[in-house]
């Protein structure tokens, strides 16, 4: 968790611009990157997929939990995941910080190196953005995608007879956060799971080209998430309990903190996997297995039965 280099006040928004901006490189789909008015950026589609999302420090994350980068990762992370549920390629990501003046400078270069980072895994750059002095630290991304010619898989295209699909892992990353929560630092597997996800991006392109009927980005809980496509689709949406294994450490953890670690599988948030529903006869792509099913109806269950509490997270809560 680098703290290295002076406070901003020294270094002045356009110093601190020119140490960020220095640290990034850009693909080919950059015409124009920072030091303009605004960076130009290639749509080779014709149309553009966009997507944003703010991450506020003591709401979304915390300096003692987690290093700059892996904020960084986590930052862009939710981002791209957007896109890629929307069956499209990221190709750029603006950024906009609110920064505390006493922030060390070096802490803004290391959440621009893992913001870089996690965009060059699917090719994308990050091309511009803003600064500002504030009292909280605040992350706020914007994403640009690309459809490749394909029309974007919604939330509102589910059908009855559908099969319900997870590409991804659900779980951990909440399970982490309850581990920090209490005060552990371990398991290492959920705690790093929270800290910088492992998202399934090429699995939404993916599914797009298998005639994916609904697809969504599971940031808020599973439940939750599947709640906004049965209702965007007026279908009902059923999961399946045993089409999830709990893993040893999860398992571990749950017995040791006293919670079931099935209210992390199904309403913890963070991971970013991609949850869609396919025609019965489609073949899943590879990395997508089957988790329920899509009937006449409304609403969400598990096992055919309501579930028992919260479905997800909720901001305002």
């Amino acid at each position: 968790m680098s703290e290295r280099g002076s406070g901003l006040v020294g270094l002045g928004e356009f110093g601190l611009i020119d140490r960020v901006t220095a640290r990034l490189s850009y693909g080919p789909t950059v015409l124009l990157g920072p030091g303009d008015d605004a960076a130009v950026v290639a749509a080779p589609d014709a149309r553009v997929v966009a997507s944003t999302d703010v991450l506020v420090e003591g709401r979304h994350f915390r300096r003692d939990w987690s290093g700059a980068r892996d904020i960084g990762h986590r930052a862009a992370a939710a981002n791209l995941a957007d896109v890629a549920a929307m069956g499209a390629r990221p190709t750029a990501l603006l950024v906009a910080l609110c920064i505390p003046p006493d922030l060390a400078s070096g802490w803004a270069e290391d959440l621009a190196d893992g913001l870089a980072a996690e965009a060059a895994t699917v090719g994308a750059s990050v091309v511009g953005g803003d600064m500002s002095a504030s009292p909280t630290l605040t992350i706020a991304v914007t994403v640009l995608g690309d459809l490749g010619s394909r029309p974007p898989v919604t939330r509102s295209g589910a059908l009855p007879g559908d099969v319900v699909a997870l590409a991804g892992r659900t779980g951990y990353a909440a399970a982490g956060l309850t581990v920090l929560s209490r005060g552990f630092r371990t398991p290492r597997l959920l705690v790093e799971a929270y800290r910088r996800p492992e998202v399934p991006y090429p699995a939404g392109p993916a599914a797009a080209g298998a005639g994916a009927t609904a697809m969504i980005d599971v940031s808020d809980g599973l439940l939750a998430d599947l709640g906004h496509v049965a209702q965007a689709s007026g279908v009902a949406v059923d999961v399946r309990r045993d089409a999830f294994e709990v893993p040893r450490q999860m398992r571990d953890a749950a017995q040791a903190l006293g919670v079931d670690p099935y209210t992390w599988l199904l309403t913890g948030g963070d991971d970013h996997a991609l949850a869609a529903t396919f025609p019965p006869a489609v073949a899943l792509p590879a990395g997508w297995r089957p988790i329920g099913g899509v009937a006449a109806g409304s609403g969400v269950t598990v096992d055919g039965r309501q579930w028992e509490g919260a479905a997800g997270w909720d901001h305002f809560r």
